[in-house]
Parts: C-alpha cells; structure tokens; sequence
C-alpha cells in the first residue's frame, strides 16, 4: 500500500472576505474540489457572520475544525482542501516560496481590495493576494459592492494595471435564469474559465443556436 501524499496538479485559493455573496465563494471552492484541483481556503471573521446570515451556515472557527466541516461538505480527498487561520504565518501561502497557482477572493469586499491595493497584508487574505501578485500568478477579485465610490474604482484600476482580474458579481441573465443557484453558477463560471479549470455550469455563448441550426 502506497501511503506517500498524493500530489496535486494544481492549487487554488479562495478567499471569503465579509461582502454579501457568500455563496459565490462556496460555490467555487465546491467545483474547484470537484474538478480535481486542491483548494486553500481562507475564511474573514466577517466571511464567518455573512456565512450565516446568508447560507444558514456555522462554519467553526478553529482552522483544523473549519477544514474538517468543509472537506466534508465539499466531499473532498485527504489533503485536497486545506483551511488556514487568518494570523496562521507559517500557512504556505504567506509565502512565495511554496505559492499557489492562482488566488481568488471571492467574495471580495471593498475593504480587502483596499488593503490589497495598498500592499498592507495585515492578515493572510492580504498576503496572500501580496504572494500571488509578487510571484505573477494569477489574482482575480470578485467584487460585490454598489455603489462604487471612486476610492474603490481608483484601487481596481490600480490592481488592473498590476495585471489583477476584476471581477465584480454582475450576473448575466441572457439565458434565462429561473433560480438563484443559476446566477451564482454564471459568476462562478466566470471565475472557472480564467483559472482555465473546466466545467459544464452554464450554455455557452452560441451554443443554443448552434444547436438549433442545420
């Protein structure tokens, strides 16, 4: 019997900070589980309460608790999802020696992006994204505030043109959406395609026509 760690193609983080969306960032983390990919979850204090005023969901607040909750919930395999503490400094992504393929904070408040714009890292989220950018790996930030003041668009272009994906959660509805899960899917998606991680969440663009033609 081989009981060597198994190793994992590819490392995603997903951060959940306080904005309202909760279900963005589960969503995620689920269909990133689900392809396959290993996930480095990042939970805020404040992620914690909108996580249950929201979702109904009590996640705990111990990070080996929270890692064993959502690795349960998300059905994933020993060692495939990870939770890290928000002051855990010897978590591998406070670090550009062992960074992950991609970071995505989702969703995104406009606090975190502030302090992400300003290179603060008080805390892992901060960090984190400070790693990813340092190391040119991919960010990408679902932002789900309104209305935007200019304060927070100055610091989305700021991070633009560091080469950041903004992303804010605006739903398309061209296909017709008849549940809530179905715009959650459309934003989670999006996401999907720029991590280049494969999924059947939504028609494609065309696709309905082409379907329909000769």
């Amino acid at each position: 019997m081989n009981d060597a760690p198994q190793r994992w193609e590819r490392t995603v983080t997903v951060a959940l900070t306080g904005a309202s969306g909760t279900q963005y960032g589960l969503r995620l983390a689920e269909c990133l589980v689900a392809s396959g990919v290993r996930a480095y979850l990042l939970v805020s204090q404040a992620a914690q309460v909108v996580l249950k005023l929201e979702a109904g969901l009590e996640v705990p607040a111990q990070a080996a608790a929270a890692e064993a909750w959502f690795a349960e919930r998300f059905k994933a395999a020993p060692g495939q999802l990870r939770v890290f503490g928000r002051q855990q400094w010897t978590a591998p992504v406070a670090s550009g020696s062992n960074p992950p393929d991609a970071m995505v904070v989702c969703p995104c408040t406009t606090g975190t992006l502030s302090s992400i714009a300003a290179g603060l890292s008080e805390d892992l989220i901060d960090r984190a994204a400070d790693v990813v950018m340092k190391e040119g790996r991919k960010l990408i930030l679902v932002i789900r505030e309104t209305p935007l003041t200019a304060i927070h668009l100055e610091n989305m272009l700021r991070l633009a043109r560091a080469g950041v994906v903004i992303m804010p959660a605006s739903p398309g509805f061209y296909f017709g959406p008849t549940r809530v899960e179905e715009l959650v899917d459309f934003i989670v998606a999006r996401v999907l395609d720029h991590l280049a991680v494969p999924h059947q969440l939504l028609e494609r663009w065309g696709e309905r026509d082409e379907a329909g033609g000769a």
